[in-house]
């Protein structure tokens, strides 16, 4: 379902951002024009922003752009649906972390109980050609990530910064109370230059409960699939 303006209907106060109505338009042409298989679907494209509205959001966990490889990608940072077996590799490293850190994983690779719980699993590209990562990082999708960041600088927030390409966006958060995580990306290139020991479960958690707000159940229970 979309909006007269060819937007989303979930996008609720997302819809706000001058992103929609300046570059927006452009950005979708050149993604129609794309003759590749773009991933996610087009109906998942701001999957992301639409299971965390902004008032909502207590994390952000910034990602890179989605999976490349069909099938995989469906919109949230990191997240495939439960279905997918083997997971990708970047997150077999999250839930090797998130093991040695809180002793518990989800068990899929699904992390919309997370979007649920205040977790924004936000890609700085929303769009890949199948096969070519970063094939759409050029596209302008960083002025979304800039606006978002600076969206939820409003109230002290937690947010990580998974590898030098998110560290980049850094300067769009504004205000000296937000909990700010930076560490090595979890892919296989990177993971054991910083990610692995990072411990960015508990570090979260502990944060949201010195506020006074409950912690994130990352190994939130999930319904396997039939």
């Amino acid at each position: 379902m979309t909006h007269g303006d060819g937007l989303p209907a979930g996008l609720g106060a997302w819809a706000d951002l001058p992103f929609f109505a300046t570059d927006w338009p452009a950005i979708r042409d050149r993604i129609a024009a794309d003759t590749r298989t773009i991933l996610p679907p087009d109906h998942l494209r701001f999957a992301a922003l639409e299971a965390a509205q902004p008032d909502a959001v207590r994390v952000v966990i910034l990602g890179q752009d989605p999976y490349p490889t069909p099938g995989h990608a469906h919109g949230l940072a990191f997240s495939v649906e439960p279905d997918v077996r083997p997971l990708p590799r970047s997150l077999i490293n999250i839930f090797k972390e998130m093991q040695a850190d809180i002793g518990a994983a989800p068990d899929t690779g699904d992390l919309r109980p997370w979007a649920a719980q205040g977790v924004l699993l936000l890609n700085t590209a929303l769009s890949v050609p199948a096969g070519d990562a970063g094939g759409h990082a050029r596209l302008g999708w960083d002025r979304l990530t800039r606006q978002v960041l600076a969206r939820l600088s409003d109230r002290p927030r937690a947010f990580i910064l998974w590898g030098g390409h998110a560290q980049k966006f850094r300067d769009a958060v504004y205000g000296d109370d937000h909990l700010i995580l930076e560490s090595a990306h979890p892919s296989p290139l990177s993971a054991r230059r910083g990610f692995f020991g990072s411990r960015p479960f508990s570090n979260v958690n502990k944060w949201l409960t010195r506020k006074g707000e409950p912690p994130v159940t990352w190994a939130a229970p999930q319904r396997r699939p039939e």
